[in-house]
């Protein structure tokens, strides 16, 4: 993966399971995603009736395939699910190459990246209450998930879309946005009461739980 998150000289992505609504009552359907914590792109995703690591330990093998993933390249930071704390996925990880990581314990946000992806997809007027079927579900998705990552435009990465960041094309946007608030600047200074308007600048970190000075100066004492 290019133009992905760095941490300590790894790529960084997110895997979470999310449940939901079948057409009636205790019926499930279980949505994985795995996004890329820096630019927000989501590299594969998968609606499965039921949560397992079996199915969990494809997901993250076709994903790796397809992102070219190298040996020693990857961290995946996972909930604390059955099927991600799982002995078959701890395998598949080893034989990958890949770091695993996972929530802190009684935490429910502790990844603000997923928790966001989740609520703007759960707070969408088109999500429905209940699925009809997996397959209904799936297509939902099919349409949901490259909106989010082609069309959506994140306030954390600069009001970029995940698509722009990931693949090289934030540079020119900003610029290119940054040109249009010169002239409006250029063409109207009175409406800019404090300064002239700069566009946020790109993203070049990411953390999934950044450590505040306290806690990081109690870590390094130990």
């Amino acid at each position: 993966m290019d133009h992905v998150s760095q941490y300590a000289g790894r790529r960084r992505s997110r895997s979470e399971a999310l449940r939901l609504l079948g057409p009636a009552k205790w019926t499930y359907f279980h949505l994985y995603v795995i996004l890329d914590i820096f630019s927000r792109y989501v590299v594969g995703w998968m609606v499965a009736p039921r949560e397992t690591a079996e199915l969990a330990s494809r997901r993250i093998a076709e994903t790796c395939a397809k992102q070219g993933i190298d040996p020693g390249t990857l961290t995946i930071h996972a909930d604390r699910g059955t099927s991600m704390t799982s002995k078959p996925v701890a395998l598949l990880m080893a034989d990958l190459g890949v770091t695993k990581t996972h929530s802190r314990t009684h935490i429910s946000d502790d990844n603000p990246n997923s928790e966001s992806q989740f609520k703007t997809l759960t707070y969408m007027p088109e999500f429905p209450e209940r699925f009809g079927s997996i397959e209904d579900s799936r297509a939902f998705y099919q349409r949901f998930f490259p909106w989010y990552s082609t069309e959506h435009l994140h306030g954390w990465i600069s009001l970029l879309t995940p698509e722009m960041l990931r693949y090289g094309m934030a540079g020119v946007v900003i610029e290119q946005r940054q040109k249009v608030l010169d002239a409006a600047y250029a063409r109207n200074p009175e409406r800019f009461t404090n300064t002239r308007p700069k566009h946020p600048p790109q993203p070049t970190a990411v953390w999934i739980n950044p450590l505040t000075p306290a806690i990081a100066t109690e870590e390094n004492l130990h």
